[in-house]
């Protein structure tokens, strides 16, 4: 339960025009759960789950034919349901005058607004018809974003984000819509600019460089899904069965679709989709949902209208205008090339470490586990931790400055068009301890990703107008959490365990936004990213050797260094006390409790006081889940989570969190303390330690087909000193835990333990 379910549930009869949909919510309702008799359960099932509305889909490495005839064997013999009830489907009724609905609630601070229209959704077999369509519908949703995205990148936009989209509604209903977030006390203004561009496009249409553009984009998910079409998840094949099951949607061979597409799309004109918009836009089936807020001016149903109106029938209104023309990422940028001065095989992980003339380490790792990915990480260490902490709001700030700002010459809706048709990002992060630069891309398009890794060193953008909308961002995430219940706990926790004065656990409000400023973004942007001399990189994916080494001497080699080697400071923050029990109350619509434990205490980082940790994590989970969910029903799922720290300090930490009814906190936390003790004294399940450690061996296998797996080998091998791929840093580990391990892992935990126990409870 929370403020938006509650809105959620107030919308339902609008937005599902008073069908059964209207109050079907799928979890159900609490008078039911606490009341049902077991026969209306029971008849539920047998009325609902029988054999005319099933199907059966395996995916895996199996015999085919042995795996059919053990499915017929099984499952032939179900008798079926004589006289079964009806499957009927809710159709939604048509409304010629407008559905409106107003919700509010003292939990939700922040307004929102949904303006949609419905369409009927066919469930007869997909024609090559159906696939124009949807591709029709695809460009101009994708289309009209781009343009509402564009409006809200301007300081004096009236909306902190806007995005039109197709969606399903129900089994037998679309819906096509605008969903908006306005600033605050701008409802009316951002309703009216976000139906001026959708009504742009209707009077008007698309141009030819977004057209161009969207079908650039489109060609290039339909190449990457078939340049992976051997790696497939199981899942996503699933998913296609069963949308074909249950919706009709056809399953295609890829690459047929592909050269459908391209037929399509190479007789598609710009009437073509100017029709479509008109299509989706009509006049009929229209529902406004309105998420407002007490005390501030909410958009009625009359002032809604009247804007409709003025906005369709507004004589002023002209057509967009695209006025970027074709350029590349370096268009005009000088690059002096540099050179490779050393290249160092190392059998023992199957990696090579390039040394470029600029002093920069670049270590590489061919593999083609998942196809036509590549994957690039370029760490350095100081991070925060080399900052004062006056300067620590603005730090927090910079990744987000950064990539609203664009890069180089591009202004972010800029850099979008730039890059249509491509596969490629670089995006940089500070940490506590290190500044990084993270990218990904095709095979295709790995020098597009080492344009960006140089532009970011050599020519970051600082947008100043980016900057206006990143505060107004701001300010509007303080008014959203000021009555978040979430948010409160949260600062309480903060102000519980630091200080209300803390410098380096410091709440989120105008004192911090206060202490914001462009130019300091700037400077510690500069600061740690002016000079890569010890930036160290580590490429993997599916390019090969001869390839990007003349790529690497062009963009990495070229980076500006000054043989410089900073290293991270302690910035670690001590708890306030080392022991905390306390119980807040706060004000809540719909009573609960929450509960948060923790411990913490130092322990030497080693791979196997890792695996004990994790392993601790896993049976307290599995122990807590079966007491807590099920004997007690206290509580819909408890969380638990562990870590151990190899920098700035090592450290062991295990938390537990839960909600629960508030007149079952003390029984509940005093069986999560019982559970620890059990662990403690011995009493540790076997069968709970063998699934836990069986389920490891199993993620440690799979890992090793994931590009992830070959990025982290070579980041551990060269940064941290150890070799993943060697059994007994991992395999050897975990078929030595035993419960006598946990035990004493659990005991040196809790020995001398810093702790806290925080309980939040409804204030009466």
């Amino acid at each position: 339960q929370s403020g938006g379910m509650r809105i959620l549930k107030k919308s339902l009869p609008t937005m599902f025009n008073n069908t059964k949909y209207a109050v079907r919510m799928p979890i159900g309702l609490m008078d039911i759960v606490d009341n049902f008799e077991y026969k209306a359960l029971r008849d539920f099932y047998h009325d609902w789950y029988r054999t005319d509305l099933q199907a059966i889909a395996v995916i895996g490495d199996i015999d085919v034919i042995e795996v059919e005839q053990k499915i017929i064997k099984l499952f032939s013999a179900i008798p079926a349901v004589k006289n079964p009830k009806e499957r009927y489907i809710v159709n939604i009724p048509d409304n010629n005058e407008i559905l409106y609905n107003l919700g509010m609630d003292k939990e939700i601070s922040t307004s929102s607004i949904s303006f949609s229209i419905n369409h009927p959704k066919s469930l007869k077999d997909e024609t090559v018809k159906d696939l124009q369509e949807s591709l029709l519908n695809w460009m101009v949703t994708s289309m009209l974003s781009s343009r509402l995205r564009e409006v809200s990148q301007k300081p004096d936009a009236s909306f902190i984000s806007a995005s039109i989209g197709l969606r399903s509604l129900s089994r037998s209903e679309n819906t096509f819509g605008l969903r908006i977030s306005p600033k605050p006390n701008q409802q009316h203004d951002a309703f009216r600019s976000s139906l001026e561009e959708l009504n742009r496009a209707v009077k008007f249409g698309f141009t030819q460089a977004e057209i161009d553009r969207t079908i650039a984009n489109i060609n290039n998910i339909y190449e990457n899904q078939i340049s992976k079409i051997d790696d497939k998840l199981h899942y996503q094949i699933i998913s296609t069965i069963q949308k074909n099951y249950l919706e009709n949607e056809t399953m295609v061979d890829i690459v047929k679709e592909y050269e459908l597409t391209k037929t399509i799309f190479n007789h598609l004109t710009t009437n073509d989709i100017h029709d479509q918009i008109k299509k989706l836009y009509t006049a009929k089936n229209r529902v406004l949902n309105i998420t407002g807020v007490e005390g501030n001016k909410n958009l009625s149903k009359e002032d809604a209208l009247q804007i409709i109106n003025e906005v369709e029938n507004d004589k002023t209104l002209i057509a967009y205008t695209d006025a970027f023309s074709g350029k590349t990422l370096i268009s005009g940028l000088t690059i002096k090339k540099g050179s490779l001065t050393s290249e160092e095989v190392n059998e023992e992980i199957g990696s090579t470490t390039f040394v470029l003339s600029n002093g920069i380490k670049v270590h590489y790792k061919f593999t083609d586990k998942e196809k036509n990915n590549v994957q690039l990480q370029a760490n350095s260490w100081g991070g925060t931790s080399l900052l004062s902490d006056a300067d620590l709001p603005s730090a927090d700030m910079v990744g987000s400055l950064i990539q609203m700002s664009g890069i180089g010459d591009y202004k972010s809706t800029d850099l979008r068009k730039v890059l249509a048709g491509k596969t490629a990002s670089a995006n940089i992060s500070i940490g506590n301890l290190t500044e990084s630069v993270a990218g990904s891309s095709t095979t295709k398009d790995v020098e597009t990703m080492l344009q960006l890794t140089h532009l970011r060193f050599v020519k970051p953008r600082f947008d100043k107008d980016s900057y206006k909308v990143l505060l107004n961002n701001l300010e509007n995430y303080k008014i959203r959490k000021s009555k978040n219940i979430g948010s409160k706990m949260q600062d309480s926790i903060t102000v519980t365990l630091y200080g209300s004065n803390n410098p380096k656990k410091r709440l989120f409000d105008d004192a911090y936004t206060d202490d914001i400023s462009f130019d300091k973004i700037k400077a510690i942007y500069l600061d740690r990213f002016n000079d890569a001399s010890d930036f160290e990189f580590f490429i993997i994916g599916d390019i090969k050797n001869d390839i990007l080494k003349p790529l690497l001497e062009k963009y990495i080699a070229s980076i500006p260094t000054k043989n410089t080697k900073e290293k991270w400071k302690d910035n670690s923050v001590s708890w306030v006390n080392d022991k905390t029990d306390k119980d807040i109350y706060l004000k809540m619509e719909d009573p609960k409790g929450s509960v948060r434990i923790a411990f913490k205490n130092e322990m030497d980082f080693s791979l196997e006081n890792q695996y004990l940790a994790r392993t601790l994590k896993d049976i307290l989970q599995l122990r807590l889940t079966e007491t807590l969910r099920e004997q007690e029903g206290g509580t819909y799922g408890a969380g638990v989570y562990s870590s151990l720290n190899r920098r700035p300090k090592e450290e062991v930490s295990v938390a537990v969190s839960f909600d629960c009814n508030p007149d079952k906190v003390e029984k509940l936390v005093a069986i999560v303390y019982q559970e620890i003790d059990k662990i403690k004294s011995g009493e540790i399940q076997q069968v709970d330690l063998d699934k836990t450690l069986t389920n490891y061996l199993k993620e440690l296998e799979e890992a090793k087909d994931k590009n992830s797996y070959e990025l982290n080998l070579i980041y551990a091998y060269f940064i941290d000193g150890y070799n993943k791929n060697d059994p007994k840093n991992s395999v050897d580990i975990v078929n030595k835990i035993t419960a006598a391990d946990i035990q004493d892992f659990t005991k040196r935990l809790m020995e001398n333990t810093k702790s806290y126990e925080i309980v939040f409870k409804p204030k009466k």
